[in-house]
């Protein structure tokens, strides 16, 4: 567990957006992988098999909570408005343009959130990305394509620009 809970616990952060949610998350995806063990191949790669795990398990609870947590972000930041710090105009284009990416991802299917998360914020070759998707490298590298290209439209359209 040790090895692979701050992959695990990124990768979650960065599908939830709320680094509680994020904890809450990591410990049932371990708690799903202790009862998965006995199902595991150890003549497979058990990094890949992990993170397959973990993301199904995500998209599984971003499907089933998708309506409930938009409702709570929006009473979040209506409630919890903390001081800026720097310049304020800067501070606030900067908390503006997060908001408008995570919201914007968030309008994404669960499959193209997952692309631009694993390529775009972490970082994964898509190589990796094929193993821990369980998809053939073409479909992966098309994914992300039209990922981005889903996500940019969105961010235009929210920006009242056209897609």
């Amino acid at each position: 567990m040790n090895a692979y809970a701050k992959r695990v616990l990124n990768l979650a952060y960065q599908f939830s957006g709320s680094y509680q949610e994020a904890e809450d998350q990591t410990q049932e995806i371990f708690l799903k992988l202790y009862g998965a063990l006995p199902k595991f191949d150890f003549q497979r790669n058990f990094t890949a098999w992990l993170l397959t795990l973990a993301r199904n398990h995500l998209i599984d609870e971003y499907r089933r909570t998708k309506w409930e947590r938009t409702q709570r972000d929006d009473f979040d930041e209506r409630t919890t408005a903390g001081p800026l710090a720097g310049n304020p105009q800067e501070t606030l284009e900067r908390e503006e343009n997060r908001r408008l990416v995570w919201d914007s991802l968030n309008s994404l299917s669960a499959d193209m959130r997952m692309a631009v998360i694993l390529r775009d914020l972490q970082g994964r070759s898509y190589e990796e990305m094929a193993e821990v998707l369980n998809l053939p490298l073409g479909t992966v590298k098309s994914r992300v394509n039209r990922a981005r290209l889903a996500l940019a439209r969105v961010v235009a359209e929210k920006r009242g620009g056209q897609p």
